[in-house]
């Protein structure tokens, strides 16, 4: 039955596509972008979440001072909705941001039917609202820190279950309308990504945030090209042009030997921005739905290919040839990302640092097959992890290898009978040291691909006698249950927020409570991530890198599997996408839609 189940589900979802009436023409010649999400939002308050799909739909309605060029490789920090790059002191201590006057907020019943203008103030409430208790805001360990002042407040705040927005805090001040500044206790060179970073500097509106209080994350209202139109949660969100945005027009900096940039370039140059009217995100969890739906017309792009259908949509990594007779084209990239298992190291059964908790950890991370996961699971469509963060950030060196990946099972046989873990009653099972029984709990999604990784998983704990049960959960319950450390065992993937190897240490550095889902808390890991907060990219700071790297795969907070192949597809109507290095960079205003294109081809 096992096997008959899948056929019957491909057979009916085929049959239902075939039968399914093609995509209507946009009325009006409205240039309407429709593609889907593999997972759905969470929050629309940009400082509240912590997830790649949630973090891309905000950054459509809300503006950080600053973002990267769409087209330079490697990426490049450019201004959004400040004048400049920041003013940085001497001693790399003082950034100094000027925003450009005129920019408007989306109207709102909150501003009681007058514009509202940006301001330097937005940002700093802004800012200061990372380091609100109620906000639970996931980057706070990128502030709190670091920000002259910030732990001060943050510590008043949580014994008084209340954050002061009216009292002065030096790190963060406004300096006159239009400019504003921030202070850090000492130089921290990546401090700078955290002015592109949506979940620490988006700009919300205060009047916004306390008309509507606890219930903020459901009314989006920003200064970015989109506001919500449309939303029923976890299925379908429609985003329409926000008729307070201000003119803008398509520039970018592709290198001069980038043939795919250069023609967006030619494309687009001088196109006011955004170019469509509106963008449909629709949530399909499914993989062969996610896959019909754009086989048949109904999505304009397909953003992320599932990659059990690898083989089909480009063998030997190049375009089926029915696809490219039908115009569809497509682009493969290495994003900057890296899966990975953690595990909760405040955990009875798994968590801890003697040595018979790190051989436990050790041996489940010895058993797991990577080679499979990429030949079989992702056909193809990844490569094996050697460190915590991916190629082509800051600090990372090709020539530099671990053992992450290593796969043993009679070492990892040995390691467990050397501390104790045995089967003491002959089920097959090992117990623990002291005799009590031992399972290891793993949590994921109800979706056919995420059956496959838990079937991989349980075959490697019982190639090693340890009992495995799973958990199903919705992801974003499953993020929320994570983040306060009821979780045991969960397979993660984690995008780059910036291009440097930083952006995933940080999610093992101790103090940062909220993104360090393992709870990994290792004083000579901390010591050296705080020295290299310190440093600039350099030969040296990549050493640092690599010690942490190594204390990983000795402690096993996580057990690193992969860096995946991203591969898009996209119908000929799209006009200038093209993926960015980070996951999570919201492309919207950047592309073009041929109304005319669309309509043909859905009726095609």
């Amino acid at each position: 039955m096992k096997r008959i189940r899948p056929l019957i589900a491909a057979f009916v979802a085929t049959l239902l596509a075939a039968v399914a009436p093609p995509a209507a023409a946009q009325p009006g010649g409205e240039k309407v972008l429709r593609y889907a999400f593999e997972i759905a939002e969470t929050s629309f308050d940009p400082h509240a979440i912590n997830d790649a799909y949630s973090n891309i739909v905000n950054q459509g309605m809300f503006e950080a001072p600053l973002t990267y060029d769409y087209l330079a490789r490697p990426l490049k920090l450019k201004p959004q909705t400040a004048q400049s790059l920041p003013e940085v002191s001497a001693d790399g201590t003082t950034y100094t941001i000027r925003i450009r006057p005129g920019i408007y907020f989306a109207d709102d019943p909150a501003f009681g039917g007058k514009k509202r203008e940006l301001t330097a103030a937005d940002y700093v409430y802004s800012i200061k609202r990372v380091l609100d208790p109620k906000v639970r805001a996931s980057q706070i360990a990128e502030v709190e820190p670091y920000v002259v002042g910030a732990e001060e407040a943050a510590s008043k705040a949580r014994k008084e279950n209340r954050f002061d927005y009216d009292a002065p805090l030096e790190g963060i001040r406004a300096l006159d309308r239009y400019t504003f500044q921030v202070k850090l206790k000492q130089p921290l060179f990546v401090f700078i990504y955290n002015f592109a970073d949506c979940r620490i500097s988006c700009a919300v509106a205060r009047e916004v945030v306390e008309r509507y209080g606890e219930d903020f994350g459901s009314h989006p209202v920003g200064t970015g090209p989109w506001k919500l139109a449309f939303w029923k949660r976890s299925s379908k969100m429609v985003f329409e042009r926000n008729p307070a945005f201000r003119e803008e027009s398509f520039d970018a900096e592709p290198n001069a030997d980038d043939a795919r940039g250069q023609e967006i370039l030619a494309e687009l140059k001088g196109k006011r921005m955004p170019m469509i009217d509106r963008v449909e995100v629709s949530i399909i969890e499914e993989t062969q739905p996610r896959w019909l739906s754009f086989l048949n017309g109904e999505m304009d792009l397909l953003w992320l290919v599932p990659e059990e259908f690898s083989y089909q949509a480009f063998p030997n990594n190049h375009l089926a040839p029915n696809l490219a007779k039908r115009g569809i084209r497509m682009e493969q990239q290495p994003t900057l990302d890296v899966t990975y298992a953690y595990f909760n190291m405040l955990d009875p059964v798994v968590g801890g640092y003697t040595p018979d908790k790190v051989a436990l950890r050790r041996a489940i991370a010895l058993s797991y097959k990577v080679a499979d996961e990429i030949a079989i699971l992702r056909k193809g469509q990844a490569i094996p992890a050697d460190t915590p963060y991916s190629p082509g950030v800051a600090g990372y060196d090709p020539n530099f290898h671990t053992s992450a990946n290593e796969y043993d099972i009679p070492k990892a046989k040995a390691l467990l009978d050397m501390y104790g873990y045995v089967d003491r009653n002959g089920d097959g099972y090992r117990e623990m040291p002291d005799g009590s029984p031992l399972t290891i709990h793993m949590y994921s999604t109800p979706t056919a691909a995420d059956q496959q990784y838990d079937e991989l998983w349980k075959r490697s704990l019982d190639d090693i006698g340890v009992r495995l049960e799973i958990t199903k959960g919705k992801w974003p319950d499953l993020l929320k249950a994570a983040r306060k450390a009821k979780l045991q065992f969960w397979k993660l993937g984690g995008s780059a927020s910036s291009p440097d190897a930083d952006t995933w240490l940080t999610a093992l550095y101790g103090p940062n409570k909220e993104g360090n889902l393992a709870k990994f808390d290792l004083p000579a890991y901390n010591k050296l991530y705080e020295q290299a907060r310190r440093m600039p990219d350099s030969p040296e700071r990549t050493k640092l890198y690599q010690q942490m790297a190594k204390i990983v795969v000795s402690y096993v907070p996580w057990r690193v599997n992969v860096h995946r192949i991203r591969t898009s597809m996209w119908y000929p109507q799209v006009i200038g996408f093209t993926r960015s290095p980070l996951l999570t960079f919201n492309f919207w205003k950047y592309i073009d839609i041929d109304p005319a294109v669309q309509a043909r081809m859905g009726s095609g």
